[in-house]
């Protein structure tokens, strides 16, 4: 696995990228911005390569002889048609078993969402990682595009499109009919809106997502376990407005705020993973996932 070493990186060089990610600024002035830190003895190649995702190394191959791993095509009626997804289980599958909805960042199905359905998969559930961008041709082979890509795209039917994708795992012969959801960043927001929308989903893992406003809270059936990066001031400033409606409408929800973590903590592909913290969350997410949807 890739390793960073952040030392001498001032956090505004993971704030500037974050602005870039979120498409705040354009290439050209997230490339000026970003020179202004090559001092020092770092060049513009060493600030590069702790912020750009580097997709060479995944945690699980495609080709993992644990799991079945492949694409699928579902309907998505009300979204964009018919949608693309990695779908995932174990190869020693003896039973029917719980299923997790994957929902990638803003970017599309890239390879990192790829391997963390993988991931998600491999303790002993079906997952499901839909590609938003299929209506548009797919995840493009690199995250500008993608990002571009997906900026066209209507944010409610892209929302429906992953309904879909739960109402087609909860279907599928090979699912018991439990299933749950994570996401990130974009995809925390869709998990916080799936537990809104979807009154029989079982679990919902925001990680570093947006949240629903207060009047759509009193609609949230399922559990939920939400993560957020200390450092990410951005997606953190609408917690305890969120935290309050939850708590004044008896939801069950548990959350964990990671101290040093930067907003995108748990993508190991960037140098905002911080190692530590990506492990410690992603054990609570399958320790969360078992206790909800196992029977």
């Amino acid at each position: 696995m890739r390793k960073f070493n952040k030392e001498n990186i001032d956090q505004k060089v993971y704030d500037l990228y974050d602005d870039y990610a979120h498409n705040r600024i354009d290439r050209r002035k997230f490339m000026e911005r970003l020179s202004v830190f090559a001092i020092g003895g770092l060049t513009m190649t060493n600030l590069l390569s702790c912020v750009m995702p580097n997709y060479n190394e995944l945690q699980i191959q495609p080709t993992d002889p644990r799991l079945v791993s492949e694409f699928i095509t579902y309907p998505s009626e009300k979204g964009g048609g018919e949608i693309n997804g990695l779908l995932s289980y174990p190869t020693k599958k003896k039973k029917k078993l719980p299923g997790i909805i994957v929902v990638h960042e803003n970017r599309g199905l890239n390879p990192h969402i790829q391997d963390v359905g993988r991931r998600a998969a491999l303790p002993g559930f079906i997952s499901l990682a839909p590609d938003a961008l299929t209506p548009l041709g797919g995840y493009p082979g690199n995250d500008d595009d993608g990002r571009a890509m997906q900026k066209k795209r209507d944010r409610d039917e892209m929302l429906e499109d992953f309904i879909a994708a739960f109402e087609y795992l909860k279907q599928y012969p090979a699912c018991d009919g439990n299933v749950g959801v994570v996401g990130f960043c974009f995809g925390g927001k869709i998990s916080n809106m799936m537990a809104v929308r979807v009154p029989d989903l079982k679990a919902s893992v925001p990680f570093y997502g947006g949240q629903p406003t207060a009047e759509e809270v009193p609609s949230i059936q399922a559990p939920l376990l939400l993560h957020f990066g200390e450092l990410d001031a951005r997606v953190n400033k609408g917690w305890p407005a969120y935290e309050e409606a939850l708590k004044q409408n008896g939801k069950a929800y548990e959350a964990h705020v990671y101290p040093q973590a930067n907003h995108g903590f748990h993508n190991d592909t960037t140098g905002r993973y911080d190692q530590e913290m990506a492990q410690l969350a992603w054990n609570r997410t399958i320790e969360f996932f078992k206790k909800n949807l196992k029977s």
